[in-house]
């Protein structure tokens, strides 16, 4: 157990807009500290699925190969830290706490702080903005899991609810549009021959996930695909409208693992480079709009994997940033931390969301993003409707 000593109240709220809620939780994914972390990381991962320690040897060597560390747990600190300034200067002083499905502090940990420090309900903001199984319904899992284990321990429940996925959110957006528009930007410093006659190509790049989680994740609303389709929809009208710059682009996707028999989402991002060069593609921008700041997947798949592939085949490349915690990303979490509190006090909100998708709902509904199309596990959920 890792307690967090996350700092109370010592502030009337600025008109109660944190009302009812009174702490915040970061919930992640997790990643190791060290090299010992490693395989009993992996393990918690993969939980379930019978991988013996020698495959989890051979996958971890991602981790290995940075000191064995994750940078996400760092990220995730930047993160609470920035959310914390943003509340403060919003005249808000809600606790913010952090807990993680896969490694400490884990979630179950985070509940014991935040009862331990007196709150009773809590709300949730994931660091996946888009809906899926694994970016949605797992979490909503595993804080459920986190409660009954809470409660096992003999703390008094908490109410925890989640803030709906922020992928069409203007804060998350206008981060990535800012980050596209500085890569493109470096681009041409790279490659100033080229500017004006030959035109980045812009990648945007998201975790893949089995077909039969992206059929499931449209069955109550836009799938996964088409949440990153919107986005990239966006963006790329923005980077004509405001800037003037021809966009020519595509969705890629990384990280598939498991049995290669099992059809995950295509094109994988280094294939994607190869056909693209058959096209006489030679500048591109790799955007990672699937992920919210530089995981492993990014700094390894991207910038390490993708990179190299790129330079294998003659094509200048640079990889744009994640929205980590620029400014427009955190402040756009505390509004969405905001508007749900109002709407759970009864006030009349209108969720804010660009695209053509519109907002995902609050609670999410029965038979939303389950595993697999179809299936049933019964396993408990919080933060939508009991299914």
């Amino acid at each position: 157990m890792h307690p967090q000593h996350p700092v109370s109240p010592t502030a009337p709220l600025s008109a109660e807009l944190a009302n009812p809620y009174d702490a915040l939780l970061l919930a992640s994914f997790g990643g190791p500290n060290k090299p010992e972390d490693v395989v009993p990381f992996l393990r918690n991962v993969v939980r379930g699925k019978n991988i013996p320690d020698a495959r989890l040897e051979v996958v971890g060597e991602h981790y290995y190969g940075f000191g064995g560390r994750s940078p996400i747990n760092e990220q995730n600190l930047a993160l609470r830290h920035a959310l914390e300034v943003e509340l403060r200067s919003r005249g808000v002083t809600l606790p913010v706490i952090w807990g993680n499905r896969n490694w400490h502090p884990y979630t179950v940990d985070a509940l014991r702080d935040a009862s331990a420090f007196g709150a009773t309900r809590v709300l949730a903001i994931v660091t996946s903005a888009y809906a899926s199984y694994s970016g949605s319904r797992q979490y909503r899992e595993d804080l459920a899991a986190g409660s009954a284990a809470l409660i096992e321990s003999g703390f008094d429940p908490l109410a925890i609810d989640i803030v709906r996925p922020f992928f069409n959110t203007p804060g998350f957006v206008e981060a990535n549009i800012a980050a596209v528009h500085e890569a493109a930007a470096a681009l041409d410093e790279l490659d100033s021959n080229a500017v004006g006659v030959n035109p980045a190509h812009v990648i945007y790049v998201t975790h893949s996930i089995p077909d039969t989680m992206q059929d499931a994740s449209a069955v109550t609303g836009p799938g996964y695909r088409e949440q990153h389709e919107d986005v990239q929809n966006v963006i790329d009208a923005a980077l004509r409208e405001r800037h003037g710059i021809e966009v020519h682009s595509s969705l890629a996707f990384c990280s598939r693992s498991g049995d290669p028999r099992t059809p995950w989402l295509e094109p994988d991002i280094n294939d994607h480079l190869q056909q693209l060069a058959t096209e006489g593609v030679t500048r591109v921008v790799i955007a990672p709009i699937g992920f919210i700041s530089d995981h492993m997947e990014v700094i390894y798949d991207l910038d390490t994997e993708a990179l190299a592939t790129a330079n294998d085949l003659g094509i200048i490349a640079v990889r744009a940033d994640t929205a980590g915690v620029r400014t427009e990303f955190v402040a756009g979490l505390v509004d969405l931390v905001l508007e749900r509190a109002a709407s759970e006090r009864g006030e009349v909100t209108l969720p804010h969301t660009t695209g053509a998708l519109g907002a995902l709902p609050d609670v999410a509904p029965p038979d939303s993003c389950r595993m697999r199309l179809g299936e049933i596990t019964g396993i408990p959920v919080i933060g939508g409707t009991a299914d």
